[in-house]
């Protein structure tokens, strides 16, 4: 047999680089690699007492086979021929009818996805709400990777833990070790919906061992959640954070698959409702109230003006039925959606009743999204608390909502009765005045007395009475 010195040196000297080196053709089965003679290995040209002599090595031909079986296992996880259609021509990067703050933040985001598309290093870290665009982002990140010719594995977190699960069956034609070694070692991994899996001891333990591995050893990866990053296994969390290998991007574009949420109003907001409640056509009842009253009212119409410019933290707006309190309320929420900002307004029964409807089986709205679209929205409105049925459940859910609002410090406007009787720890949220500000409107219901664009009723004279 011919030494590897003399098989190389009757090549042509101009041969490419093994990668490019020619394939046989799919019908040429008599093709024989002209290095190892179609045997896929070599023995090593070295001294005796080496400690590779004896010892085969995989040719060049055998190491791309290899390496097309590795990439045909991770197409089979991969579900990028249904992603083919999200690239970065077909991302709007200005969106439509949003803010100049959020274009500018979209427009961000799509230029820094684009950048690593063509430079991955290190982690890029999409965060944001349902149908924001980070999933398009990142789908386009794997699609211009691809085009150039250099693979990329695109899966779904909860899909990925299922195919791992998969190799435990006994008809499964590729061992856990091997799947596993195929997805930490992929040269771009991109996990998308991070968050979304049964956050098993197995799934926790699995996921750190994928996210600690590609962390040591610096593998370019893409990873898309809609949770808070506290929200997210500590573990994992410490690698995300670092910021010497990630680059963190909040995209604040709202859901553009639901109409109308560009406008601020989703289908859970009854804003549409109190559309004509407006600041401008507010009444401030001075020919009807007292002086001190009058100026209470005056003071909390101005309080909820200022707070409409510049939403921060909360307030809660308190009195009698018909004293003006979900008019101020409706009227913020109104001028945010003037201006082009998203608002949710909604009665706590009725959001509670949203929450109850999406665990029936015909629901097209599961209930973490439905929550999570409330207790994220940028200005949530929060009519009539305390009239809702006081279940444990029902608490339940409205302390979530309160205590995820409280520690985001997200603006939120509250009304209620005077003396509604709150659970404990919901009523010291609201009490907080490091974080509420609460207004109580001493005016009387107004409901069925004339306004100030209705002209009062002239008082008849009575007739003379007959003797």
């Amino acid at each position: 047999m011919k030494s590897l010195d003399e098989i190389l040196s009757e090549q042509p000297t101009d041969l490419p680089q093994p990668a490019a080196k020619p394939t046989p053709a799919d019908d040429d089965q008599d093709y024989l690699c002209p290095i190892c003679g179609g045997t896929g290995y070599l023995r090593q040209d070295v001294p005796v007492g080496h400690p590779q002599f004896g010892k085969l090595a995989k040719c060049t031909c055998r190491l791309r086979e290899l390496e097309d079986k590795r990439l045909d296992r991770l197409r089979s996880i991969s579900n990028m021929k249904l992603m083919e259609r999200f690239t970065f021509d077909a991302f709007a990067p200005d969106g439509i009818g949003l803010t100049d703050e959020r274009r500018r933040n979209l427009r961000f985001a799509y230029e820094t996805c684009l950048d690593f598309a063509n430079h991955p290093h290190g982690w890029l870290i999409l965060l944001g709400g349902y149908g924001c665009g980070k999933t398009h982002l990142a789908a386009a990140i794997a699609n211009h990777q691809i085009e150039q010719g250099n693979p990329a594995l695109f899966v779904l977190v909860p899909d990925l833990l299922d195919h791992l699960r998969g190799t435990y069956s006994p008809t499964s034609n590729v061992t856990y070790d091997q799947r596993f070694e195929d997805i930490r070692t992929a040269s771009l991994l991109i996990l998308d919906d991070l968050g979304s899996h049964n956050t098993t001891p197995w799934a926790q333990e699995k996921l750190f061992q994928l996210f600690n591995y590609r962390y040591n050893a610096q593998l370019p990866t893409v990873v898309t959640t809609n949770h808070e990053l506290e929200e997210i296994d500590r573990r994992i969390r410490s690698r995300i954070i670092d910021p010497d290998l990630s680059r963190i991007m909040t995209i604040l574009a709202p859901d553009f698959r639901q109409s109308g949420v560009a406008q601020g109003i989703s289908e859970l907001s009854s804003l549409t409702l109190h559309a004509d409640q407006t600041f401008e056509t507010f009444d401030m009842r001075q020919h009807e109230l007292d002086r001190d009253k009058a100026e209470n009212l005056n003071r909390a119409y101005l309080f909820a003006r200022n707070f409409a410019a510049h939403p921060k933290d909360w307030i809660t707006f308190t009195g009698t039925y018909g004293c003006g309190k979900t008019h101020l309320a409706a009227a913020i929420a109104n001028e945010r959606v003037r201006s082009g900002e998203p608002a949710l307004f909604v009665v706590v029964p009725d959001l509670l009743d949203h929450l109850r409807s999406t665990y029936s089986p015909n629901s097209l709205a599961s209930y973490d999204k439905r929550f999570d679209e409330v207790r994220k929205s940028p200005l949530l409105v929060l009519d009539d608390l305390g009239t809702h049925s006081a279940t444990p459940w029902a608490e339940e859910k409205l302390y979530q909502l309160f205590n995820y609002r409280y520690n985001a410090r997200l603006p939120t406007v509250i009304t209620m009765a005077k003396d509604v009787d709150l659970k404990p720890r919901l009523k010291s949220l609201i009490l907080d005045v490091g974080r509420c500000t609460p207004f109580e409107i001493l005016a009387p219901s107004y409901r069925g007395l004339p306004t100030r664009n209705q002209p009062k009723p002239t008082r008849r004279r009575a007739a003379p009475a007959h003797r």
